[in-house]
């Protein structure tokens, strides 16, 4: 038989929404249009790709065997019919893109309104999280990530600033109440306020000084998933309640204005900033190519 193609686009749409009304609000269209929709490509294929309750919608072993094979599929597709805008005056369409909750506060504020503005026809769609996705499962055009995270088989593009710190930091009432650490290990003494991944992982706290390395795991009062509650542990901070550790661009505020004061400066670590990443298709969509091009052309440091 002959199966539509938005009939198909549509399906996925709702599988990763998990949802008919949350597809349909990002769809723009009604939620039982794409229920009507659904049920016809069920219909045509002999098969049901969606299980749904009244709560929520997965797919099946078969639906889910199906949207595997078309995410990339359809996104060659979606790339290819999107070569015609290279016709147009402007690019147009929409840009997906998975970022952490930091890029999405110290790269994406500098970058995205130039770019809306010299680019209006494009529309940006951002998620901002801290876990690990699969993007083009996750129906994104490109992501942000540090290199130890960057997927394989995809392109890179640095973004951001280049070199950056993470920092330490605590209200001055607090380090004149608890003292003043001079050394990494002097903090298993002190109230510090950790973040946690979604997979359970907390980091450790690394410092590096003259070639020396010093990883440590300092408690305290508040533990915090990482990404936006992280926060909250800094507004814990400057009410006194403890040491944070963050990236030094997040801080440089809160030193700029004495809200903070800089903990152990010269042990601060320094890595490599952030990279734009995106697959290696033969086809880039108009939009991703004019936001690559845009990212090359900004100066960071």
């Amino acid at each position: 038989m002959a199966t539509d193609l938005g009939d198909l686009q549509a399906s996925m749409a709702v599988a990763r929404a998990g949802g008919f009304r949350e597809a349909a609000r990002v769809g723009g269209v009604s939620a039982s249009s794409l229920s009507e929709t659904v049920r016809r490509l069920e219909s045509g294929l002999g098969v049901r790709l969606l299980n749904r309750t009244t709560r929520s919608v997965a797919p099946t072993e078969a639906g889910a065997r199906l949207l595997d094979r078309l995410g990339p599929a359809l996104g060659e597709v979606e790339a290819a019919l999107d070569v015609v805008n290279g016709f147009r005056g402007r690019p147009a369409g929409t840009l997906r893109l998975n970022v952490p909750v930091v890029a999405a506060k110290l790269v994406l504020p500098r970058l995205l309104p130039p770019f809306l503005a010299a680019y209006p026809d494009i529309r940006l769609e951002v998620t901002a999280e801290d876990s690990f996705v699969d993007i083009l499962a996750s129906g994104c055009d490109a992501g942000i990530r540090y290199d130890e995270r960057l997927e394989q088989d995809m392109i890179a593009v640095p973004i951001g600033p280049r070199r950056q710190r993470f920092a330490t930091a605590a209200a001055p009432a607090y380090l004149d109440r608890r003292g003043r650490p001079d050394h990494p290990r002097d903090l298993l003494h002190h109230a510090c306020l950790r973040g946690r991944f979604a997979s359970g992982f907390m980091p450790p706290w690394e410092f590096e000084r003259d070639g020396e390395v010093v990883s440590v795991e300092p408690t305290g009062p508040l533990l915090v998933s990482t990404g936006t509650a992280m926060a909250l542990a800094l507004d814990v901070a400057v009410a006194g309640g403890g040491i944070v550790s963050l990236f030094e661009d997040w801080l440089r505020p809160y030193f700029d204005d004495g809200r903070l004061e800089p903990v152990l400066e010269p042990w601060w670590q320094e890595f490599s900033g952030p990279f734009l990443y995106y697959p290696g298709r033969r086809l880039t969509p108009a939009p991703l190519r004019a936001f690559i091009d845009f990212v090359g052309g900004m100066r960071w440091d």
